[in-house]
């Protein structure tokens, strides 16, 4: 059956890996506060696309309309946007760390609560969160980064108890290090990424979770000779 599927952080990296994996199957509309790399992905992909900050729960709220006018339904949302951040906590600026939690644990949550209604009504849906290891194990000087994820798991995790009565799955997904540009987009060009993930691979996991019929997963992903 072709789904409908939101995509956050779609216009480049995993976000950008599973929207093209996605696509030829289903209607997959990627958002990302970027409005020209967002529209040139969705036209190369042939995918649809709205312009959305995560953190902003208007920009949400409108995203999410937007979609519901033109398609009628929300399938699946793949919450993914997430930015990067290293450091003891005293070497992170105040506007750095409000900045991490309000994209990587406040925009899953808003963008949880836009579509519930919606799939609530439909007695159908499926959320993923694309979380990390860094959502499972603490790291030395990434006090700020995996407290965020840390808070995205308990997000997940609370999920799981509450929406599967309401026909909504939910699907934790832990992977480890990948090839993007989440690195070089906090500023950090020096990062080992010898054994980081393909993150194709990361997306046809993806592609088969939504495929699946189980309640919920969690999905531990790692590279056979990383962390």
């Amino acid at each position: 059956m072709r789904k409908v599927i939101l995509i956050t952080g779609g216009s480049e990296g995993l976000g950008m890996a599973i929207a093209r994996e996605l696509s030829p199957k289903h209607k997959v509309v990627i958002l990302s506060y970027k409005k020209g790399d967002v529209m040139r992905v969705a036209k190369k992909l042939g995918c649809a696309y709205e312009v959305c900050d995560v953190s902003d729960s208007l920009q949400v709220e409108i995203a999410v309309r937007s979609v519901m006018k033109k398609y009628g339904r929300i399938d699946c949302l793949i919450n993914n946007a997430g930015i990067w951040i290293k450091g003891e906590l005293t070497q992170n600026k105040p506007e750095e760390i409000k900045r991490i939690f309000e994209v990587n644990a406040l925009g899953p949550a808003l963008m949880s609560r836009a579509v519930i209604p919606h799939m609530k009504r439909r007695k159908s849906g499926f959320i993923i969160n694309i979380v990390s290891q860094d959502g499972l194990h603490p790291k030395e000087k990434k006090s700020v980064y995996v407290a965020s994820k840390f808070a995205l798991a308990g997000l997940t995790k609370s999920l799981q108890l509450d929406l599967p009565r309401y026909g909504i799955r939910v699907t934790g997904i832990y992977p480890g290090r990948m090839k993007t540009n989440l690195f070089k987009n906090a500023g950090y060009r020096d990062e080992n990424m010898n054994h980081a993930l393909d993150p194709r691979e990361v997306a046809k996991t993806v592609a088969f979770i939504i495929e699946s019929s189980a309640a919920f997963l969690e999905i531990d992903i790692k590279h056979p000779n990383g962390r």
